[in-house]
């Protein structure tokens, strides 16, 4: 077993419990969590590794949502409207998947780490990510995503999705879980959604699907207007949406864990319905801003469970989950910041293992053994200071641990 203490321990649970001079043991799991003084107590010959003044102990951050296959993108994309950034994805996608070689993934996957990322959602469109997912170190939950709404290839993308998802089952295991990704409303047909839904029901999968991204999809669906008129009629030969929003929503029933990513522009009736399909609510702000897409209005999520995600390279300019949440503080600009900030940690933490189905998350027995650890950037006086002061201040981590294994210093 390891012995870790710290000047502050936060376990990120329901009532964003924080410990001053907190202590942990754990082996892959969470052993015990209190303060030094009472383990010190309890085990008495025992050393308890102290991690220096302003040492912070908290569970690993959990990505929900990114696109390793894109990793590759720097400056190929198109910014400032979601119609003309898809069109760019659709121009350049097969030189930026050439590119996003394992050599490369491998090193964003490594960043992560580095970073205090321990878990990652990895939206799959292609498999080409797989064997960097399975060789890492990171826990993933591995989505292969159905895609396309052509009906007379409905046989082929369906075989297709099935095809991957069997090799990606050939390698699961306690720290490489298979899931299915639903890619969106406008691009996935009824048909290939419910068969696909039915394979995940049958095995117990977590699924995730882009919904209510951006204004284009919300007038697109509910109206076959707007700027993806055009798109669907050059690209497609398409004249109108084959569902809407609440029909989408419905398949979903009995289907567990499930999530929701961005749904800027869901209205209530939607966010009601994710409501009470027990779903939680990925959120990409950086990714949103980049496309010019709404801001998710927190206000409104009526307590559905929200996570975090970075989204993939191809809308964001970093993977770095620290660095996602510090932007969220500063775009929700009408919620007091020191509760936001709060919020935003157990999003990140918690939240994200809701999402996922995972126990993770959370310091508390029993739970798996992913800590991250670092240095504050000086004495906090009040422990309600904590949560601002992380976010403003940090971008990486002293110590990860995955598992109980401290992956940067293996």
């Amino acid at each position: 077993m390891k012995f870790l203490c710290a000047d502050w321990l936060l376990t990120c649970d329901e009532d964003f419990t924080i410990i001053k001079d907190g202590a942990i043991v754990f082996d892959s799991h969470i052993v015990e969590v209190s303060t030094y003084e009472k383990l010190q107590e309890k085990y008495p010959n025992e050393n308890i590794e102290y991690l220096g003044t302003n040492s912070c102990l908290m569970p690993g951050l959990i990505n929900t949502h990114t696109h390793l296959e894109f990793s590759a993108n720097k400056t190929s994309l198109k910014y400032g409207n979601f119609v003309d950034w898809l069109f760019s994805v659709i121009t350049h996608r097969e030189k930026l998947v050439e590119k996003a070689t394992k050599k490369y993934i491998d090193f964003e996957l490594k960043k992560m780490i580095q970073n205090g990322t321990t878990t990652i959602g990895a939206i799959s469109s292609y498999g080409y990510d797989l064997e960097s997912c399975v060789e890492s170190p990171l826990n993933v939950v591995y989505f292969t995503e159905a895609l396309g709404s052509k009906q007379d290839m409905i046989d082929t993308l369906f075989a297709d999705f099935k095809a991957k998802l069997q090799t990606a089952q050939k390698y699961a295991s306690d720290h490489f879980i298979p899931a299915v990704a639903i890619h969106s409303p406008y691009s996935t047909h009824p048909f290939l959604i419910r068969e696909v839904l039915q394979i995940a029901k049958e095995n117990g999968m977590a699924v995730s699907a882009h919904f209510q991204e951006s204004k284009a999809e919300n007038e697109w669906l509910n109206h076959s207007c707007g700027e993806f008129e055009k798109f669907f009629k050059s690209m497609l030969d398409q004249k109108s949406s084959l569902t809407t929003p609440m029909n989408f929503l419905n398949q979903f029933q009995g289907i567990k864990p499930l999530s929701f990513t961005h749904c800027v522009e869901a209205n209530k009736q939607e966010l009601e319905k994710i409501k009470q399909l027990g779903a939680s609510i990925i959120h990409c702000p950086n990714s949103n801003r980049l496309l010019n897409n709404a801001t998710l209005n927190l206000s409104y999520l009526n307590d559905i469970p929200m996570a975090m995600g970075t989204d993939g390279l191809s809308s964001n300019h970093t993977l770095n989950m620290f660095e996602e949440m510090k932007s969220a503080l500063f775009i929700h600009n009408n919620l007091e910041p020191n509760q936001l900030a709060q919020k935003l940690l157990k999003s990140a933490t918690s939240g994200g293992a809701k999402a996922l189905g995972v126990q993770k998350g959370v310091l508390q027995k029993g739970y798996d053994a992913d800590i991250i650890s670092f240095i504050l950037a000086d004495e906090i006086e009040d422990q309600e200071d904590i949560a601002m002061a992380i976010l403003l201040h940090t971008n990486s981590t002293t110590h990860t641990y995955i598992g109980g294994n401290d992956e940067l210093h293996k």
